[in-house]
């Protein structure tokens, strides 16, 4: 996973690469800082390889191999 941009801007969001190891990808992430803290949300990146948080606005992009599953 890596991150875009730098903490100087939160008032922006964030883009957020992710890879297979990531899925079920949910945000916040484990090691978000406190301040990014919101209630767990399930985010669906296997029809697109993007999605957006609803509570923060991060955006994810998911660059790995087609997603396997139900």
């Amino acid at each position: 996973m890596t991150q875009a941009g730098t903490d100087s801007s939160r008032d922006r969001a964030r883009e957020i690469e992710v890879s297979a190891k990531d899925l079920p990808l949910h945000c916040p992430l484990p090691d978000a800082p406190l301040w990014a803290r919101h209630p767990r949300v399930f985010l669906d990146v296997s029809k697109t390889g993007q999605a957006a948080c609803p509570y923060c606005g991060t955006r994810y992009s998911y660059h790995g191999p087609a997603v396997a599953g139900h």
